[in-house]
């Protein structure tokens, strides 16, 4: 099987309202589950969706589409342009995010496209905390003339307000990496919007299982796709997702002309693997969570934690420890259970002190320890934990 049953996408106008179909050319198959059902719960959708038209003999899985090149007078006819893996894990993360999506090399290549919206020299407004490999663009961008940059607090909404005037791009990131400050994002949504200016929320830490921002009134949704939608430290992928409209799926052309101009295409075989941990996701986010807070609860009065930070959802927890910098570090080098790496969202349980890259923002304490709770027995961590914490 080709793209018989596979609702390939390359315009935006090719995507029919209601229950998503296959076109005649593609042998005119529906899929048994509507993408657009809002009544399936979240966990069911993320099992449902991205698999073929269910037909006798047909596989039960998305097929792992390795051609690079297909036969002429077909949807496509080059897979920089598109894929049928890609287009299983899209349908899914859509749906799960109340959008249209599109998968990337990486979440910096999802970055970096996003970031395209902004027009030459135009001002974009960003938390003062956010992902490392945002600030480090931005500041790259605002160095070469290319973007103006203003940073404030999302908790502030005057301060929003004032920085938006004249700005092309708000940035938002709720819970923001690795401070976990909560923004209102329907509000800052709304004051964008009063600027002409365009949103995008990063919401790779609470996942579409916890906030779903297009609903808020955002523009665009990304995700580092690595973390915990794929959920096991072995895919480097980003994505993004547009609402379903005529504004947000213009906004989805110029991001799909932007991937494929720019070469920022996902391979399929991690595609494929993202996909499949899209459908455990509910379960591993889940036990992080109940897990996270546990552990955050235990923290709280831990003689060895000066400060903890837990924004009451998702399964990022911060603790700050005596000693400043080598306190931390010694934590770090004291677990055996948990991995001192820097990564987040996967399976096993991470931690790392975020000022030992050069790039942290200085408002980033020297002593915090970014946690990334996983899935083990809490137990488990807990006593690797306190015994680190304990040692030094």
């Amino acid at each position: 099987m080709r793209w018989a049953g596979w609702s390939v996408v390359i315009a935006a106008e090719r995507i029919p309202a209601g229950l998503r179909a296959a076109a005649a050319t593609h042998g005119g198959a529906t899929y048994a589950v509507d993408v657009t059902d809002e009544t399936l719960a979240p966990a069911t959708r993320a099992v449902a969706l991205g698999r073929q038209t269910r037909s006798p003999g047909a596989g039960v899985n998305a097929p792992l589409e390795l051609s690079s090149t297909y036969i002429a007078d077909g949807p496509v006819n080059y897979a920089r342009a598109g894929n049928p893996t890609w287009t299983a894990f899209e349908e899914a993360l859509g749906s799960l995010e109340g959008g249209e999506a599109l998968v990337f090399a990486s979440g910096m290549a999802a970055v970096s496209a996003a970031l395209s919206l902004l027009p030459p020299g135009g001002v974009v407004v960003v938390p003062h905390h956010s992902y490392n490999g945002t600030t480090s663009l931005l500041d790259e961008l605002a160095e070469s003339g290319a973007a103006v940059v203003r940073r404030v607090d999302p908790t502030d909404h005057a301060a929003v307000r004032a920085a938006l005037a004249g700005a092309a791009v708000l940035w938002v990131e709720s819970p923001t990496n690795p401070m976990l400050e909560v923004s209102d994002i329907a509000a800052l949504a709304a004051m964008a919007r009063e600027a002409g200016a365009t949103t995008v929320c990063d919401n790779t830490f609470a996942t579409p299982l916890v906030q779903r921002p297009l609903e808020d009134g955002v523009d665009v949704v990304l995700h580092s796709v690595t973390k915990y939608l794929a959920g096991h430290s072995d895919v480097i992928l980003g994505a993004l997702v547009t609402p379903p409209t005529q504004a947000g799926r213009a906004t989805r052309e110029r991001l799909s002309r932007h991937r494929l101009l720019h070469g920022a295409i996902a391979g399929p075989f991690e595609t494929w693997l993202a996909l499949r941990g899209v459908r455990t996701m509910h379960l591993r986010v889940e036990r992080a969570t109940a897990n996270a807070t546990e552990l955050a609860a235990r923290l709280e009065t831990h003689p060895g934690v000066l400060r903890v930070r837990y924004p009451g959802f998702g399964a990022i927890v911060t603790i700050e420890v005596p000693g400043g910098a080598d306190g931390a570090e010694q934590v770090a080098a004291s677990v055996r259970l948990w991995m001192h790496a820097t990564s987040l969202g996967g399976v096993e349980s991470q931690l790392e002190r975020r000022r030992r890259h050069a790039s942290e923002p200085a408002t980033v304490p020297e002593s915090l320890l970014r946690l990334s709770v996983g899935i083990e027995d809490v137990e488990d961590l807990w006593r690797d934990l306190d015994q680190a914490l304990r040692e030094r």
